[in-house]
């Protein structure tokens, strides 16, 4: 017996030692794929048909902005407050404090470039907003949807039109109908719809039992580099969408009438489902979804949850059918365009690996420490199954979102439909992927934050994203 029990002792021992390593050493990984993703095009002259600043869709532009100033200062009052506004206020204040951190901090970073650097690039000619304008006739519009996909096609629609459902176009197309067609007005929506973003996140963890390490991760998802993509870019407003999905999700998982349970399951199904119209990528959040409904354990009602749900995304994609536009018809079809076009340059064995790198510059090189740390806690969870060390219930929450949202990057990743660009085209994945940061020590926490703020300046000072 003690022999049994010294050798378990050091199995622990152990365990929480390389538990300790684990964010030093992710860190490190992530360092290095930002290094190696720039390094070796550079170096071997590797042509990876990208713009000038591989793996980002990105260019050098050293330059100051109205915005600069604003931005250190939302960073440095981040830093100074955040941490702390986070775990003492109460938890509604709380959220508006995220809410409005988030509005600030993409305000800020996008007006780096002036105002117009909020509604620019929603407004360029690959984006939606000027195709919206010009449909009058959106069924019309649904029913040669198919036909303009590919390349070759007479009058084929731009990139983004193309190489999206027509879920995207539909939501632009309401904006300029309520009179918010213009780039200024469309990009301060898209803003503001992605800072509820942290909030649907907050707000998830909470009704799954993880409140305390919603409020540990909280400055850390209302802040940092992904602010860069969010403030300017339609797959911003995918991403909220999605998280608020899931926290409809989790909403009926976790509700204590079976009436509540069905009609929160209903909007979920109904936000799930438009995620399928918006993007052919996001399919994939059901991996989220599944870890969702795993986590809230609401095993009694999980058949009328689930049901709920999926009948009503189905109703959702079978609308669109019937208005003009069958998805099952449209991806193949979109398949094909997308290696008619630069995608067939793009090689594989860069960006196979390069995509993760431009995701750590989005989500910030904090996130490799936290994935490793969550990984590593999964680990121990493991070894420790026989009730050794008690494991918290928000710890197992985060570590099994953080373990589904690193599945799905994964799925996506080597799928080869996601080669280039990743930085915009993953940032509905990049906050599930950041609740793990509540899983760092205190000081780690600390000192990221500092760390994901000051590299998120830099990197819209120095470069011109594109997005």
């Amino acid at each position: 017996m003690t022999d049994t029990m010294t050798g378990a002792g050091r199995t622990s021992i152990r365990s929480r030692a390389a538990a300790n390593r684990a964010p030093l050493v992710g860190l490190a990984v992530a360092v290095l794929l930002i290094v190696a993703g720039i390094a070796v095009p550079a170096i071997t002259g590797w042509q990876v048909h990208v713009k000038s600043f591989p793996p980002l869709h990105a260019r050098w532009d050293p330059r100051l902005g109205p915005g600069t100033i604003p931005a250190i200062a939302v960073a440095a009052l981040t830093i100074a407050f955040g941490m702390r506004v986070a775990a003492r206020w109460p938890w509604r204040r709380m959220l508006l404090a995220t809410f409005l951190t988030a509005v600030a901090w993409m305000t800020s970073l996008a007006t780096v470039d002036g105002l117009a650097g909020i509604g620019h690039i929603l407004d360029t000619g690959y984006e939606y907003l000027q195709t919206a304008r010009s449909v009058t006739d959106f069924s019309a519009t649904l029913h040669e949807y198919i036909a303009r996909i590919p390349l070759d096609s007479p009058h084929n629609w731009p990139v983004h039109i193309a190489g999206h459902p027509p879920g995207a176009l539909l939501f632009f197309f309401a904006l300029v109908h309520v009179g918010l067609g213009s780039g200024p007005a469309a990009g301060s929506v898209v803003l503001v719809l992605a800072a509820t973003t942290p909030i649907a996140v907050l707000v998830t963890l909470r009704r799954l039992g993880a409140e305390t390490q919603a409020r540990w991760a909280a400055p850390l998802l209302a802040t940092g580099p992904a602010a860069i993509w969010m403030a300017v870019s339609a797959d911003a407003m995918f991403g909220a969408v999605a998280a608020w999905g899931l926290c409809a999700l989790a909403g009926a998982a976790t509700a204590r009438s079976l009436r509540a349970a069905v009609g929160l399951a209903v909007v979920a199904g109904l936000l799930l489902g438009y995620c399928v119209m918006l993007s052919y990528g996001l399919p994939i959040l059901g991996i989220l979804a599944l870890a969702v409904l795993l986590v809230a354990r609401g095993w009694q009602r999980l058949p009328w949850v689930v049901g709920a749900a999926i009948v009503a995304a189905v109703s959702v994609v079978l609308a669109f059918a019937v208005w003009g536009f069958s998805w099952w018809s449209a991806y193949p079809v979109l398949v094909q365009r997308y290696w008619d076009g630069v995608a067939t340059k793009r090689p594989f064995g860069y960006w196979v690996w390069a995509d993760l790198a431009a995701l750590v510059f989005s989500a910030g090189p904090l996130v490799g420490a936290s994935v490793a740390a969550a990984l590593a806690r999964l680990r121990g969870m493991r070894s420790t199954a026989g009730g050794e060390r008690v494991v918290l219930r928000g710890e197992r929450v985060v570590v099994a979102l953080t373990v589904a949202a690193l599945a799905t990057v994964l799925v996506a990743d080597l799928s080869g439909m996601s080669k280039a660009e990743v930085e915009r085209i993953w940032l509905p994945f990049v906050p599930w992927l950041l609740v793990s940061t509540a899983l760092l020590p205190p000081h780690w926490r600390r000192f990221g934050l500092a760390g994901q703020l000051c590299f998120a300046l830099l990197l819209q000072h120095l470069l011109f994203t594109g997005w």
